[in-house]
């Protein structure tokens, strides 16, 4: 009896002391600031404070005009009428990736409507990768803020999935059109 007692000890110990390891790891992977501490300009020159996205997924996505991928702005604008209630989609027009995005807010601006009918988000030119990227794309690539992603664009039209608690929860490659199941399906 008395061997039993010290054995339900020691399995004991054994256990909570995996469980504070675990807990200590996963503690490693909880990302250090918030999504909805955020704000930016959008291309009409007024503030966003992504606050007001509390309660909707967001779907972040680096655009640009001259781009193979530039139809996914019509998907983009479907996405977020078909959505609407539940997420909000935020286009950063970039000229990162092979100089594709040479316009102006106003010419963006222009060209978005025109041609694709965007009444969805759309912030001021930026960059999104390197040393210049902007303060949302440094939250969306650094896992001590974000609490696992690293990866910055790799082209124009890579998507960043936002949950409704402002955890990020996906990285879709430029390739991945917005209606498609992968993001759909997440929704």
């Amino acid at each position: 009896m008395k061997y039993m007692k010290c054995l339900f000890v020691c399995l004991l110990s054994v256990f909570f002391c995996e469980v504070s390891v675990h807990a200590q790891s996963q503690s490693k992977k909880t990302k250090t600031s918030s999504f909805y501490k955020l704000s930016f300009t959008a291309l009409d020159g007024k503030k966003v404070n992504f606050s007001g996205f509390k309660g909707k997924k967001v779907l972040i996505v680096n655009t640009a005009s001259k781009c193979g991928h530039t139809p996914q702005y019509a998907e983009l604008q479907t996405l977020s009428e078909q959505y609407k209630d539940k997420l909000v989609v935020i286009g950063f027009p970039s000229n990162d990736f092979g100089k594709q995005e040479p316009g102006s807010n106003e010419e963006i601006a222009a060209f978005c409507r025109q041609n694709y009918g965007v009444t969805f988000l759309l912030m001021e030119k930026s960059s999104v990768k390197g040393d210049e990227k902007n303060a949302v794309y440094q939250w969306l690539t650094d896992s001590a803020k974000n609490g696992w992603n690293t990866e910055e664009p790799t082209w124009n039209f890579c998507k960043y999935l936002v949950d409704a608690r402002g955890n990020l929860l996906k990285f879709y490659p430029s390739k991945v059109k917005p209606l498609s199941e992968d993001i759909t399906g997440a929704l």
